[in-house]
């Protein structure tokens, strides 16, 4: 083990947009992918939204629908990396958790499948394929801008004369707990006035004042990605390597693609590569199974 001094990297946008129906939020991420430049792809859920703002910039869509899988996540978002996209736009993830055939279904039918109704225990299976979507965004070679749905919590307190008043505590996104902590910065919008408000915010380019979102904001942040120290470039064994396993359509494929990747990876040392082929190979081995589950019970 070795200490080195720490260097701020160049690196890809991190980018998490949540509010209620009606915010801004494609619009919103729509108008920082057109300051960060580049081609941009989005993963539309909420029927063909995302289309109604063609008119702003230049993009592509696919409207995936359901079932709302991690997997099929993963696959779009593979699939917008093998087509050179600069940014990828999710809208929006909270259908992966809450949408059908998303965690929280999968998780229910889990439960009854295998744990006796034991919705606990069953999170044993379905948290590893949520934590897969989870990196293959932040995996991604792609500026990734992921929209949330958020619902205003709120508590009743006391006002005094035996009255109470209701209180807003804040918003909450539909997507499962700590989500927000694997962004760079998350941006939460109010539907009055369309204001946007950083509420975790790692570049300091925001503050405490809130802001309408404009390319302006896209390139502000492209500014600061790539203000940082240039990263290591992916090395060429590694990069196919990486395709095979995803490009595997069989578990006798993926297991021999698998060995090979891994004493590649063991032989040169390279623990981060060895993590993100391991973390390949199982979002393919989920794929696989899940296409296979769906073909028996068809």
């Amino acid at each position: 083990m070795q200490f080195t001094k720490a260097v701020r990297k160049k690196a890809k946008l991190r980018l998490a947009l949540t509010g209620p129906s009606g915010s801004g939020k494609t619009y919103g991420a729509l108008m920082i992918a057109q300051g960060l430049g580049g081609k941009i792809a989005v993963i539309d859920t909420e029927h063909g939204s995302a289309s109604l703002y063609s008119d702003l910039c230049e993009f592509d869509t696919l409207e995936l629908t359901a079932p709302y899988s991690p997997e099929r996540y993963i696959e779009a978002i593979k699939a917008a990396e093998r087509a050179g996209y600069d940014t990828l736009i999710i809208d929006s993830t909270t259908h992966e958790w809450s949408g059908s055939g998303g965690c929280l279904e999968i998780n229910e039918q889990t439960a009854q499948a295998k744990f006796r109704g034991n919705t606990w225990s069953a999170w044993n299976e379905t948290t590893p394929r949520h934590r897969r979507f989870i990196d293959a965004m932040l995996q991604s070679k792609m500026h990734i801008i992921a929209t949330g749905r958020s619902k205003t919590e709120t508590s009743q307190e006391d006002a005094g004369n035996g009255k109470k008043k209701v209180v807003k505590l804040g918003m909450k996104t539909e997507q499962r707990d700590g989500f927000e902590y694997e962004f760079t910065v998350v941006l939460d919008l109010v539907h009055d006035g369309h204001y946007a408000l950083a509420s975790k915010d790692r570049t300091n380019l925001f503050g405490s004042t809130p802001f309408r979102i404009s390319d302006q904001t896209g390139k502000d942040l492209s500014a600061w990605l790539e203000s940082g120290a240039d990263m290591q470039p992916v090395a060429p064994w590694y990069e196919e390597l990486l395709l095979t396993l995803e490009g595997c359509e069989s578990t006798d494929e993926l297991k021999a693609a698998w060995e090979a990747a891994k004493k590649a990876a063991q032989e040169r040392g390279d623990r981060p590569a060895y993590d993100a082929m391991k973390n390949a190979m199982e979002a393919a081995a989920a794929a696989i199974k899940e296409a296979s589950d769906a073909q028996t019970s068809a």
